[in-house]
């Protein structure tokens, strides 16, 4: 596989690039979300710490802003897909999700308080939320249909780089600066503002609908009935049971420096560790899922977080165990995030791709944040070894029952306007 950053011949459908390439779309965007979770991994890295040292906070009350930060993107996420199915312009519905992003990061160098960090928190995941469906369909319409996974897995590997990149910006400067969130927090507007500039005057306004017209395909109206298809339908509810049985990175984290006691300072390199494996992973494991079937590695990719719980469990100090829980934390990312969008964007009509893809980290994102929510509240309860022991088993339990439960779906589902 190689990237290439040339269009299409015009001859052949705009936006798709050639089966072996990635187009420059593709490409392009991966370096938007690049910058943009430079930003906001740099503040997700020193968040558990900043709201329970800085503030003062209880793990309880971390348990709520982590919880905002896994699901208030989930309430605009289906939104944002229609609008973009509706408008038949993904770019900038993508656009103003980044922007309302950039704006939060502004605001939170100056805020004061658990209520306004919260509240701001709230403010850049609603951004996430709108922008990430519209931006998925944009990356769905330029693959070939083959190479669905593989495309998104280029695109998620761009994006973590970011997410690694951030936190280890992060941990170079509290490790100069001792408790300098504020320098995080100037950094991570400054990366948000480069990335929505590039996003606005690089990346192609793709119009799906009218570029199928062009094609001599009648482009279909978007119906709310494309999202009652009943696989589809079967997709939400799987990834909504796993997703309530998946904690937070926060949790897991700090769940690891409880049980090893390490400085502060080295908590961003966790970060850091899951997002390199995710970086050389997610591209591998894409083009597992499209010639294996991105159902069996979306579903058993949660192998991997079950051996992250395994490891935390582990009694044992040092640096082994750790290692190991954040290489299968991110090889469980690797293996579900992209390969969900792929997934869901395959069983309905392109009409409705960015509402379906809505739809699926809709429901991922509201069951996470429950979990986390839950998760918090079960730790202040029972304790982190009981709670972590209690997901766990649960999660053992769940992987073969939704490996059952999708395995009718097609082992690869070609989207509509692939179908002879």
């Amino acid at each position: 596989m190689y990237i290439s950053l040339r269009d299409r011949p015009k001859a052949e459908p705009v936006g798709r690039a050639r089966r072996g390439r990635v187009s420059s779309t593709v490409v392009t965007l991966g370096v938007v979300s690049l910058l943009t979770d430079v930003s906001s991994e740099s503040v997700a890295a020193v968040l558990p710490l900043y709201l329970t040292s800085a503030m003062g906070l209880s793990l309880l009350a971390y348990g709520v802003v982590d919880g905002i930060f896994q699901g208030a993107s989930a309430v605009v996420r289906i939104g944002g897909g229609w609008v973009s199915d509706r408008t038949d312009r993904p770019k900038w519905v993508a656009f103003c999700g980044y922007l309302l992003s950039a704006f939060s990061r502004g605001w939170l160098v100056a805020a004061q308080g658990f209520a306004a960090v919260a509240a701001l928190v709230t403010i850049d995941r609603i951004g996430k939320g709108i922008r990430t469906a519209p931006r998925d369909a944009i990356i769905a319409a330029s693959a070939d249909p083959d190479d669905q996974a593989r495309a998104f897995g280029v695109h998620r590997a761009l994006d973590t780089v970011g997410a690694a990149l951030g936190p280890l910006l992060a941990f170079v400067i509290l490790a100069v600066v001792p408790g300098g969130y504020t320098v995080v927090f100037v950094l991570s507007l400054g990366s948000a503002v480069v990335g929505v500039t590039i996003l606005g005057l690089l990346v192609p306004d793709r119009r799906p609908r009218r570029e199928r017209a062009a094609t001599g395909t009648r482009p279909a109206p978007f119906r709310w009935r494309h999202l009652a298809e009943p696989r589809l339908r079967r997709l939400l509810v799987v990834v909504g049971a796993l997703s309530l049985l998946t904690i937070g990175d926060g949790f897991l984290y700090l769940s690891l420096q409880d049980r090893d006691d390490f400085a502060a300072h080295w908590f961003p390199l966790l970060y850091v560790g899951t997002n390199a494996v995710y970086i050389a992973l997610a591209v591998p494991l894409g083009r597992l899922a499209d010639r294996w079937g991105r159902t069996r590695v979306l579903v058993l990719g949660h192998l991997g977080l079950l051996g992250a719980y395994a490891c935390a469990l582990v009694p044992a100090q040092g640096a082994g165990p750790t290692l190991a829980c954040l290489a299968l934390l991110g090889a469980f990312y690797a293996a579900t995030d992209g390969v969900l969008a792929a997934v869901a964007g395959s069983l309905v009509d392109p009409a409705a791709r960015a509402s379906a893809i809505g739809a699926a980290q809709t429901v991922v994102a509201v069951c996470r944040m429950v979990a986390a929510t839950a998760f918090g509240a079960l730790w202040f309860a029972l304790g982190r070894t009981e709670s972590l022991l209690v997901v766990a088993i649960l999660l053992a339990l769940a992987v073969p029952c939704c490996l059952i439960a999708l395995s009718r779906l097609a082992r690869r589902s070609r989207p509509a306007e692939a179908a002879p």
